[in-house]
């Protein structure tokens, strides 16, 4: 069974960083694609950040140059430090794993596993 559990939200003034964790179970990081997701109050789920089993990590335009994926696939972890942060920034922020648990990353809707979201707070 899969499971993700993020971890390393919390509430920061602009400008600040974080860097949130997700401890995967039940799949291979290693061979897996990972992502990144988030959701602002009233908005919809949007990807943030995506990398595949082998890196080539990418990026929303609104994040790219601010944000960086990356995994450790010995503790089966994925990480998102956030540098930079704005308020447009405050969000629900989700771990999530392709559907099919593929290697490749084949765009935001292929993700269908997800983690129960922790929460980011920038303050202008």
């Amino acid at each position: 069974q899969v499971q993700l559990v993020e971890s390393g939200g919390g509430s920061v003034p602009a400008g600040g960083s974080l860097r949130l964790s997700c401890a995967a179970s039940g799949l291979p990081l290693s061979s897996t694609c990972m992502g990144w997701f988030r959701q602002a109050p009233g908005k919809e789920r949007e990807g943030v950040a995506a990398i595949a089993s082998y890196g080539h990590p990418g990026y929303a335009r609104s994040v790219k140059g601010r944000f960086t994926i990356s995994k450790d696939s010995a503790k089966n972890t994925l990480y998102l430090q956030m540098n930079s942060l704005k308020s447009e920034d405050t969000a629900m922020y989700y771990c999530a794993a392709d559907r099919a648990l593929a290697d490749e990353c084949r765009g935001w809707a292929a993700f269908g596993y997800w983690g129960q979201g922790i929460q980011v707070t920038v303050s202008s």
